[in-house]
């Protein structure tokens, strides 16, 4: 399920995106200014950002910057929602590192299908994942360390790539087991944390904290400067 962020101070429209976005089985999270949308990227990752560009705080284009400033974030769509018209701010929207820019007034059926296209379109652009020297090829399904071949088993292989795809974020035990083992999956949750554990192990000692458990909720994928 993606999670998308809404940083909106206008009320009325922020209620109307997440009533939008929510009938499309999205996560959500919003913030009615700059400094805390700031403050939560600073842990925290998402699936795409939308931004309003007059902020309370920090503004909708500091936001932007600092996103596409950290590896962690780069890639993230960001889609610039505005009251400013104008063909310079679009333009100016755009060079900063937007992927889309709509004006207001607006229509929820386009913002939908605008989020949709950047969402698909971010998704197939993602076929490696690399961490300092944690290599992994989503296409041809291979794991390396330093260049060494990591052998992983079919369901070790789709739990660390949901794992990797989602870094920073608390993942439910119940989330993981549907996207790994599917929504039909009757057995215990137990086979998760095995799954886990053996994971962990042929991560090897570098890389095995990659791996975090969150109490009460489920794991977390920290790389980088996180897992220090």
């Amino acid at each position: 399920m993606p999670k998308i962020l809404i940083v909106e101070d206008d009320e009325n429209i922020r209620q109307l995106l997440k009533l939008t976005l929510q009938s499309y089985q999205y996560d959500l999270v919003d913030f009615d200014n700059g400094q805390d949308a700031y403050d939560y990227l600073t842990k925290e990752v998402v699936d795409l950002a939308i931004l309003d560009v007059m902020l309370p705080g920090m503004n909708g284009y500091d936001i932007l910057k600092y996103i596409r400033s950290i590896p962690r974030l780069k890639d993230i769509p960001v889609l610039i929602l505005s009251a400013k018209d104008k063909e310079l701010d679009k333009i100016m929207g755009l060079d900063l590192g937007a992927d889309d820019y709509l004006t207001k007034p607006f229509s929820v059926l386009e913002l939908a299908a605008r989020i949709r296209s950047l969402l698909r379109r971010s998704k197939k652009d993602e076929k490696i994942i690399q961490i300092d020297k944690l290599f992994i090829d989503l296409d041809k399904r291979i794991v390396k360390i330093d260049d060494k071949s990591v052998e992983l088993t079919f369901k070790e292989f789709e739990l660390l790539k949901y794992l990797a795809k989602n870094p920073g974020r608390a993942i439910p035990r119940e989330e993981l087991i549907n996207q790994v083992w599917g929504y039909d999956f009757i057995g215990e949750s137990r086979t998760l944390d095995v799954h886990v554990n053996s994971l962990r192990k042929k991560l090897g000692s570098d890389y095995n904290n990659c791996i975090q458990s969150v109490r009460q909720v489920g794991y977390r994928f920290v790389a980088g400067e996180q897992n220090a």
